[in-house]
């Protein structure tokens, strides 16, 4: 005789319309950003003595958005040269301790690619006018004074010897971007820590800003309190096994973006830009389908590890626009790779213990499909765009409210889970792997 399902309430009927109608009202409200950081500035310097040498490296694209022109590889060298060059020059500037400025001067550009974005390349020297190097302030806001999301990564060398670079070692000084267009440049021996540290903080910056590699993370953790039988989810026995669970997912996720991090930082691998992104577009409409219907049993594992290697290509991606040698490698890929940690430890520590709470309940089936489409949804838009069969995503508004208030977001988990388990708390007995009968 078959089993009969008890009834849903009419909550648990609505949520997932009122998830996607919630999620469409304040995608119209939020301002317009992008679902994964775009293409970084860099300032490479090399301090010596008497003078600091180095280059800038400014991505066309950006560079184009902030003096609104249309620029390409031509008119950089050629109709806009001295325009472009006049610009970069007023936003750069160096001063002194004893707050004298120095002189800054550029060399001819070139354009070079850098991890398959176009770049317009200026050689950099700054003198102070004792002709002798000491800490000194740089002052830098090329693209940054106009675009609020851009980054600038300033990079350092130190070790050098009559003038002739010893080494190939160079420190991640800083960031440098709309809120901090200023950095301390220290004279002498260069801190491995400090660069450490720094590398940790683009880590932490670039997953908590990719909205992409979130909602992957989030749609591995939406299955992770259910367990897979017959092809359909099940409430899972214990919290200890849910636990389990997001410990293999987690691990998993890391050692495939590690593999393939450090692979394609040191060069052994080199994919453009463009495919990858487009992968991990498509690595989140497989885990949200995974998390409407079991793909396979653990699948969540096994999408966390394959497609990690993908996103460990996307993380190398600014780890290139660094302009570090070999030597400093082994520091930027733990510091990097440490940063990217913490974070997704920080998403796992923050919805985990919802979830769980609500995977418990009668609301969590509704909840887990509402989530899984809308990540569905996102994903197919991401996929459309960077497969440039379309040339905008329209719901770049909310995925940038929703990852700009990642506490409002898991408070309101919290919150729903809290008077779930209090309005709701018996869970369906096949624990959420269906609506009804005949249902999926």
């Amino acid at each position: 005789m078959p089993r009969l399902l008890p009834a849903r309430t009419p909550a648990a009927r609505l949520l997932p319309v009122f998830l996607l109608a919630a999620l469409m009202l304040v995608g119209g409200l939020a301002s317009p950003a992008g679902a994964h950081p775009m293409s970084t500035s860099a300032v490479l310097l090399d301090v010596r003595d008497d003078r600091v040498e180095g280059e800038v490296r400014l991505p066309v694209d950006r560079l184009a958005v902030a003096v609104d022109r249309d620029l390409t590889r031509a008119s950089v060298l050629g109709a806009d040269r001295a325009f472009l060059k006049r610009y970069t020059a007023e936003h750069v500037a160096a001063v002194g301790a004893d707050d004298r400025p120095w002189t800054v001067t550029l060399g001819s550009g070139s354009v070079r690619t850098i991890d398959g974005v176009a770049h317009l390349v200026y050689p950099l020297g700054l003198r102070p006018p004792d002709g002798r190097v000491t800490t000194f302030r740089l002052r830098y806001d090329v693209i940054v004074e106009e675009l609020l999301t851009h980054k600038v990564v300033v990079t350092v060398r130190y070790d050098f010897d009559r003038g002739i670079l010893k080494t190939d070692d160079a420190e991640t000084l800083g960031v440098v971007d709309f809120d901090t267009q200023s950095l301390d440049v220290p004279a002498g021996e260069g801190s491995w820590l400090r660069g450490f540290a720094t590398t940790a903080g683009l880590g932490i910056e670039h997953v908590g800003e990719g909205a992409d590699h979130l909602l992957f993370l989030l749609m591995l953790l939406i299955p992770a309190p259910l367990v897979a039988t017959g092809g359909r989810w099940h409430a899972a026995p214990s919290a200890r096994r849910c636990i389990v669970r997001v410990v293999h997912v987690v691990t998993a996720f890391a050692l495939g973006h590690s593999l393939t991090l450090a692979l394609a930082a040191t060069g052994v691998i080199d994919l453009p830009t463009r495919p990858v992104e487009t992968l991990i577009a498509l690595s989140i409409a497989v885990s949200a389908v995974h998390a409407l219907r079991p793909l396979v049993a653990r699948g969540e594992v096994v999408v966390a590890a394959g497609f990690g290697l993908v996103h460990g290509l996307a993380f190398a991606s600014l780890i290139g626009d660094l302009g570090l040698g070999r030597g400093s490698l082994v520091t930027t890929l733990l510091g990097f790779n440490l940063g990217i940690e913490l974070t997704q430890l920080l998403v796992v520590a923050l919805m985990m213990p919802s979830l769980i709470l609500l995977a418990r309940t009668a609301l969590y089936p509704a909840f887990r499909i509402g989530v899984a489409l809308t990540g569905l949804l996102f994903s197919v838009s991401w996929t459309l765009e960077r497969a440039a069969l379309t040339s905008s995503d329209p719901f770049e508004g909310i995925q940038t409210w929703l990852v700009g208030h990642p506490l409002l977001v898991a408070v309101a988990v919290a919150a729903l889970a809290v008077v779930a388990r209090h309005t709701a708390p018996q869970a369906p007995s096949d624990g959420g792997g269906t609506l009804g009968a005949g249902a999926h």
